[in-house]
């Protein structure tokens, strides 16, 4: 359970909405959520923070409780008149990571966001364990725990099979909201060994699966029957505590025999209108609760021995204002009512900083200003918080003299009439204005219409009459006519349509087969009053139906295959029972007939296609009354397959040193084998042309949408030879790279103010080693040092770190020290100082002394400590790496005197498996190969998110795109370096995407 917040502040006071041509407190009327996710799909993260006031509010923000000031970094976005700022998807979104809150101030106090926290999203995971087969005997409950792991809302877990059938729920076998799997009672047919939990993440693109459950039941010839029991939730009696506008979710799952049914009522009252029964009669919603769906609900689940109860206490908190004006003189009290489990802890804030004492005072969860003065007008916040998360919320308080507090409001108000009148008349009378504010103080939302009458019953259309209501000095401007059917979603009110507000009756076209009811309310420049009450209920004729599916989409996942979808009609088009679609199709401009089926589901595949030809398709609704009206024809192509061939004349122009221009030539669209996506640029740097040995680097990616024949490569390595194949891609995959072409890139300029260094690991860690810590400081000719700056490296596996914008002809000390859980051993140090020295062109530009060029590292060569320093041991080590050199010269030379060692044969025959891998080039890569990846679904597509333990590279693997269908459910690819693909598609129901 969260955290629920309200505040109120009362005594005599005013709540009211303020022009701003009134001086005002600022108030936060636009903030970023307390949460915002850099999804790596995005190209920019808007901080939001806006604010009004009177004067105009200035802003400032803090990072990690730390001043922090956007116009510092280049790389942000600003807004003119705004506190808002945009961090853009430049690839590096790490650094921005950490806890934001903004503060708008004027004059007269500050007003604050809540705490904005910026997170750069990973993989989620399960874990890797071993889980033993359940053993049940028949009729016994069961329960499979999936225990998701925690990852970017919204989670969506499916039940399947290992081949990818969903395991299918009923009254006995449903999923809970936890995303457990509860067998009320187990059957023989329920044995198998592949009960598999998925968790999809769409937001980030990524299903990840949890091994495989075995499940298996002892068949028994005497099957006892029992009454119910709960599985869940556990207890007689547990609280419900929410926000207005929040959904209610009650669950209760049972197990007994036979299968038990669940009851849903509310003590003293009847279910709301809104509520809803889903997951087989296990699940209690109700959209947008408010105050009145606060009380007692009760779950029951019964058979034919019995039942079991368990009852909900649900608390729903009303809103609050946040604009208070009181007098001088008064006491006034702040209320800041916050609940939640375990109950959160409250911290007052006046203007942003901690609360002070002085004349207020702190009574549990209320401020009390005794004998107010005009100084502690301010904003005051509360912030509520628990384990589960932190809520803020801001109430401005306006302490006035009673004759000012008056001339405000009445200039106010002045202001308010005056300015309406001189727009519309252009004179202003004292006595008019007197007639204005009495108007505008005591106009109201029209009431509800009464003596709804219905007449003229025409089959699919009725007259609809009502005596409209008062409209409270404020004239009528429309009608909203509702209707409520009582077969697909009862209790439910959708608008049917407006008529003005001078009418008293309207002729209503309606849908066949529905028992509908109608209420009317009236609207006004005030506002909409409240509905009429319902008429009694009329019931259409069935008809045939009046139009046939929209929005229909033609799509090829598979080379010889054809998906037809379309967005299906809505219960009450059905217009009838019996409701179908025709589906028909043929070949574009090919002389056949036209292939038609009849199907009940809104989705087709069409099979034996060729690839990637235009076909012509139409669908027509019918129902037990006949058929729609004639179907549009659309037209589509059938599935796609990968381009066959790769670009041509590849050529590379070197445009800087870090700049490179690449041209081919287009493939031929009868090679696309489907709709050009564009083409991509796989390049790698082989070496530094400073070293002779060539390595394979990371391969790196760019992707260029559309038809194009050149693009440009940046932020290249200077100096370096590199190697790039281009290859063109659409909606089905990437076709075949072309040849290979090798380049170099020109030399660059001195980087200035840059010291590497790097270092060797110590030879004996005294534990695990968990990283360094580096510390450097300024530590020039004179008495006093620089700040000590210091940072932690918490990859062990680091060996290498750069420094950059150091202060140019300075001398620097640094001090690196190894790490363990238990703390850091002790340091080794290094001095350098940097010097001016001559750039290419003559002038004179910052770098390091020959004793550390730039480029070049500082080299802490030692971070051993212990006996690893001493003379003793550094020269008996010298000795014994001599002996053994005369050894092995006394064995070559012996063997060449023909002699045989058989040590060669033996390695051939028995290899050192340990020392397998030992020489792959890689550098700050951690390999876990026994993590396999998910059949038919990736890891993540994009390199912002890689999963810390995972050994697929999303470098190698990220070249293919996913998409979801239009119901939100996953369609991935995943490719091996031999291009091997297989797809998969996981469908949820409403029920499950709420788990």
């Amino acid at each position: 359970m969260g955290v629920v917040v309200s505040v109120c502040a009362f005594h005599l006071t005013t709540a009211i909405d303020i022009p701003l041509e009134v001086e005002q407190l600022p108030t936060i009327t636009e903030a970023s959520p307390s949460s915002l996710i850099a999804f790596p799909f995005d190209e920019s993260f808007p901080m939001t923070c806006e604010a009004k006031g009177n004067p105009e509010p200035e802003f400032r923000w803090t990072k990690n409780g730390e001043e922090f000031d956007p116009y510092q970094d280049p790389r942000l976005i600003k807004e003119d008149n705004s506190g808002t700022f945009v961090i853009p998807n430049t690839g590096n979104l790490t650094e921005y990571q950490g806890t934001y809150r903004c503060y708008a101030n004027n004059k007269l106090g500050t007003a604050i966001t809540e705490e904005i926290e910026f997170v750069v999203p990973h993989v989620p995971k399960f874990p890797k364990e071993k889980i033993d087969p359940i053993k049940v005997e028949e009729g016994q409950p069961v329960i499979l725990e999936c225990n998701p792991p925690k990852g970017i809302p919204p989670l969506q877990i499916y039940w399947m099979t290992i081949d990818l059938q969903h395991i299918e729920q009923d009254e006995r076998v449903s999923m809970g909201l936890n995303g457990d799997l509860f067998f009320s009672n187990a059957l023989e047919k329920d044995s198998r060994r592949d009960y598999c939990c998925f968790a999809a993440f769409p937001r980030i693109r990524t299903i990840v699966q949890k091994n495989a459950m075995s499940v298996v039941v002892k068949s028994t010839n005497s099957i006892l029957e029992r009454k119910p029991s709960l599985l869940m939730p556990s207890g007689v009696k547990s609280e419900t505590q929410l926000v207005n506008g929040d959904e209610l979710l009650l669950e209760c799952i049972a197990e007994g025999i036979p299968t038990p049914k669940i009851e849903w009522v509310r003590m003293g009252h009847r279910l709301p209108d809104r509520a809803t029964i889903e997951n087989h009669g296990k699940l209690l919603s109700i959209d947008q609760v408010n105050e009145d769906d606060s009380g007692k609900y009760m779950c029951k689940a019964k058979n034919i021995h019995g039942e079991a109860k368990h009852s909900f206490d649900v608390s729903v908190e009303g809103q609050w204002k946040n604009s208070q004006l009181s007098t001088i003189g008064s006491d006034v009290r702040i209320k800041c009512s916050a609940t939640g489990t375990p109950q959160p802890t409250i911290q007052w804030r006046v203007n942003g900083k901690p609360l002070k004492a002085s004349n207020r005072k702190v009574l549990d969860d209320t401020i009390v200003l005794h004998n107010a003065k005009s100084i502690d007008s301010a904003v005051y916040q509360c912030e509520a918080s628990n384990r589960h998360g932190t809520l803020l919320a801001n109430a401005n308080i306006m302490i006035m003299s009673k004759f000012m507090g008056l001339r405000w409001f009445y200039s106010l108000l002045l202001k308010i009439a005056s300015t309406f009148l001189l727009n519309l008349m252009g004179t202003m009378s004292l006595c008019v204005i007197k007639v204005m504010l009495w108007w505008w103080c005591f106009s109201d939302v029209p009431d509800a219409p009464e003596n709804l009458v219905l007449s003229e019953h025409k089959g699919r259309s009725v007259k609809l009459k009502w005596i409209p209501g008062d409209d409270h000095n404020s004239s009528t401007t429309d009608f909203i006519i509702e209707y409520e059917e009582s077969q697909w979603e009862p209790g439910n009110w959708n608008e049917l349509q407006r008529v003005p507000g001078n009418h008293g009756s309207a002729v209503l076209k309606l849908y066949g087969h529905v028992d509908y009811r109608f209420r009317v309310s009236g609207v006004n420049a005030v506002g909409r009053g409240r509905p009429s009450e319902p008429t009694e209920r009329y019931k259409t004729p069935p008809a045939a139906p009046d139009k046939n599916p929209e929005n229909i989409k033609i799509e090829g996942h598979l080379p010889h295959e054809m998906d037809i979808n379309w967005e299906p009609l809505s219960p009450i088009e059905h217009n009838g029972p019996g409701l179908e679609y025709k589906v028909s199709y043929k070949r574009q401009d090919v002389e056949e007939d036209w292939h038609e089926h009849v199907v009940k589901r809104h989705s087709f595949v069409v099979k034996g296609t060729p690839t990637f030809v235009p076909y012509e398709i139409r669908i027509q609704a019918r129902n037990y009354q006949g058929w729609g009206p004639e179907p549009k024809v659309v037209t589509g192509y059938s599935g796609e397959d990968f381009p066959s061939a790769a670009p041509d004349d590849v050529e590379v122009e070197v445009m800087n040193n870090s700049l490179v221009k690449v041209s081919w030539t287009r493939v031929h669209k009868d090679k696309l084998h489907g709709h050009l996506g564009g083409y991509r640029i796989n390049w790698w740097r082989l070496r530094s042309l400073l070293d002779s040995k060539k390595t394979h680097g990371n391969k790196h990616t760019l992707t260029f949408p559309g038809d194009r024949n050149h693009a440009m490569l940046p932020g290249l390595t200077p100096f370096s030879e590199y190697s790039l194949i281009v290859m063109t891609f659409n909606g089905r995959g990437n076709g075949p790279g072309s040849h290979a072409v090798n380049f170099k890139t020109p030399e660059g300029d001195v980087q200035k103010h840059i010291v590497a260094l790097t270092w060797a690991p110590p030879l004996v860690a005294n534990g695990v080693l968990t990283g360094y810590r580096l510390e450097y400081q300024l530590i020039n000719d004179t008495e006093e040092v620089g700040v000590l700056q210091s940072m932690d490296i918490s990859s062990p596996d680091t060996t290498s770190c750069v420094l950059r914008n150091l202060e140019a002809v300075s001398r620097y000390k640094f001090y690196l020290r190894s790490c363990t859980r238990v703390g850091c051993g002790p340091q080794v140090s290094e001095e350098s100082t940097t010097t001016p020295v001559a750039d290419a062109t003559g002038k004179e530009a910052n770098a390091l002394p020959p004793l550390i060029q730039p480029h070049t590292y500082i080299s802490l060569a030692s971070i051993h400590g212990g006996i690893s320093t001493q003379g003793w041991f550094i020269g008996l080590m010298c000795a014994v790496a001599l002996l053994t050199l005369i050894v092995l010269i006394a064995c070559f030379v012996n063997r060449n005197k023909g002699g045989k060692y058989a040590v060669k044969e033996k390695e051939d025959l028995h290899p050192d498996l340990e020392s397998q891998g030992m020489h792959d080039d890689t550098f700050c890569e951690y390999s876990d190969n026994d993590e396999k990846p998910l059949k038919g679904s990736q890891h993540s597509l994009s390199g912002q998110i890689k999963a810390e333990d995972s050994g697929d590279s999303l470098v190698d693997y990220g070249d293919e795109d996913a998409q979801f269908n239009e119901d939100g459910s996953f369609i991935g690819e995943y490719a091996g370096r031999k291009e091997k693909r297989v797809s998969m598609e996981v469908k949820g129901t409403t029920n499950q995407s709420k788990a």
